[in-house]
């Protein structure tokens, strides 16, 4: 990971370590990140809730409020419990257009003691918007996040 990246997970625990409030990390962390990256149109939080995922903290226009495990590039990834990197969402079979601007998307879940608790999801109205680099980032980001979850 760059300098810049560890930068930035750096800045994320400092506003997440001292507060104990799950919706709170959650709301700083999509502004944070709302702020870091550049090209993007959403990026926000699905939380599990009755085998589920509902809209959580998010920063970007009104979004679906519940998705199905299994369905969707969201809903697939906390199924599979695996980053999906979608550079062509209209390609995607099954994909959920909350904004009909999305053109890419990367879905990480977030896992925490072997639990699917939710995931990170980030649009882009610029096709294949994320590289392997973002995914490295973004996945050590939800790491720590989840750390103080």
């Amino acid at each position: 990971m760059n300098s810049v990246n560890k930068t930035r997970i750096q800045v994320l625990e400092s506003l997440i370590k001292d507060e104990p409030n799950r919706i709170t990390n959650l709301a700083n962390a999509s502004a944070w990140l709302n702020e870091c990256l550049d090209k993007i149109n959403w990026v926000g939080f699905y939380l599990v809730e009755n085998n589920e995922l509902v809209l959580g903290p998010f920063q970007g226009k009104t979004a679906c409020v519940r998705i199905t495990i299994g369905k969707g590039v969201c809903g697939t990834a906390a199924k599979e419990r695996e980053i999906l990197r979608v550079p062509d969402v209209h390609e995607f079979p099954g994909h959920i257009a909350c904004d009909a601007a999305s053109r890419s998307e990367i879905v990480v879940p977030l896992i925490k003691g072997g639990t699917l608790i939710g995931v990170l999801d980030i649009d882009s109205p610029i096709c294949d918007r994320f590289s392997e680099n973002d995914q490295q980032f973004l996945e050590a980001f939800a790491e720590t996040l989840v750390a103080y979850l």
